[in-house]
């Protein structure tokens, strides 16, 4: 099985959203479920059609869950720093000046799962992660975007 690269944050993230899932969202679909067929007829009972999809749903996803924390490769970012010695790596926080818009930015190279945008997270298989990757604070990249070639200069590479 291929590994799934995860922050330690982003692990704990999806071990929440798994015992959420099995604790309460599941026993409540549960009832739902029974409720709805205590209803009698489940050949035109909208709300029981409902309440199997929503297990469908959660079923689905604890079984996504399961399976993406059972290939997880948990790195965390702060035991990073002497191996990596400077270098853009998983788990990094980089710190950019965009050269285009003379602007400053900061993005945490982060795994599919936990990217998010609004939060600084990139994820490691975005064009602007795959870039960076191997890069050392001085260095300068070129990043071909969506909108077209961008260049950043990394201005410090962290591990928090």
């Amino acid at each position: 099985m291929i590994k799934i690269p995860l922050t330690v944050v982003g692990a704990e993230k999806l071990k929440v959203e798994l015992q959420h899932l099995k604790s309460v969202a599941r026993p409540e679909v549960i009832a739902a479920i029974a409720e709805a067929r205590s209803h009698g007829d489940l050949s035109e009972n909208a709300e029981y059609d409902a309440a199997k999809e929503k297990q469908s749903f959660v079923e689905g996803r604890i079984a996504e869950l399961e399976a993406k924390l059972s290939n997880a490769q948990v790195i965390d970012p702060a035991s990073l720093a002497p191996s990596a010695e400077g270098r853009i790596v998983f788990g990094a926080t980089v710190d950019l000046e965009d050269m285009d818009a003379g602007n400053n930015v900061t993005y945490q190279i982060v795994g599919d799962d936990e990217a998010n945008l609004k939060e600084g997270k990139i994820s490691v298989s975005s064009p602007i992660a795959r870039a960076l990757i191997g890069k050392y604070a001085g260095d300068v990249c070129e990043v071909v975007a969506p909108g077209g070639i961008r260049e950043y200069e990394v201005l410090d590479v962290k591990y928090l």
